[in-house]
């Protein structure tokens, strides 16, 4: 993705530094908001390089048009949902056909309409799609330029909650709200740089930050982090060590 000036905020600095430490980070390979949802439904707990596979094998062996997927045998979608893992392959095919159909009944086959509507009402019709929550249809909205808001997903809302920014609530929807209202005063409304820090997030999220096992020590932003302080007493008082990459 291109350089960006990330603002003179603390959640810019975080991104600034997390950049430096990663690289720019590399944007999935969807165009448009079906494709989008093909890419979310076709994988299932399943890393990038499988969840790409998948997706490039439905891209191949099938198309990615709503007639395309309606048309192709539910044998054969279940062998390409079945690569990007194993739970619930033949509901995941179902999914498939059943945006497919969406997608004909209320878009005339092209869901791309809905970005000319206005963002709140194209997100609840985007939350009608199988497996796409609120976080999903604001990212949808989000890399296509029209909702500037940080939209994000559990690794990047797990970032972010441990740098505290936000609060961490008893659900995750009002987790992910309490963080998304702290932002919009962090970062300017801009699709490309908001698509970039979700990117950015996700990728800390996966390597150093994990939910079980973080990797403080080499974390680029510990310094502005209120968990790293108590990860670090909790290990010291029990004589672990905190562990390499």
């Amino acid at each position: 993705m291109a350089a960006i000036k990330w603002p003179d905020s603390r959640l810019g600095w975080v991104l600034d530094r997390i950049e430096r430490h990663y690289g720019s980070p590399t944007p999935p390979p969807v165009a448009g908001p079906f494709d989008m949802i093909l890419w979310e439904v076709v994988a299932y707990l399943a890393d990038d390089a499988r969840r790409g596979m998948a997706f490039d094998a439905l891209r191949k062996q099938v198309g990615l048009t709503p007639g395309k997927i309606l048309a192709a045998p539910k044998t054969l979608l279940c062998d390409i949902t079945r690569m990007g893992g194993s739970i619930a392959a033949e509901e995941r095919a179902e999914r498939l056909q059943a945006a497919a159909q969406l997608t004909l009944d209320e878009f005339g086959g092209d869901l791309a309409s809905v970005l000319k509507l206005p963002p709140q009402r194209a997100k609840k019709l985007l939350m009608q799609f199988p497996m796409i929550g609120e976080p999903g249809a604001e990212k949808i909205l989000m890399f296509s330029g029209v909702l500037g808001v940080l939209a994000l997903e559990s690794n990047g809302l797990r970032v972010l909650v441990r740098l505290g920014f936000g609060q961490d609530r008893k659900s995750y929807s009002a987790t992910y709200k309490s963080i998304r209202e702290v932002t919009l005063d962090e970062l300017p409304a801009d699709c490309v740089l908001l698509t970039k820090a979700h990117l950015l997030l996700r990728q800390h999220g996966q390597r150093l930050c994990l939910r079980n096992g973080p990797v403080c020590h080499a974390c680029p932003v510990n310094s502005e982090c209120r968990f790293f302080p108590e990860r670090w007493g909790r290990l010291k008082a029990g004589g672990g060590e905190l562990r390499s990459p």
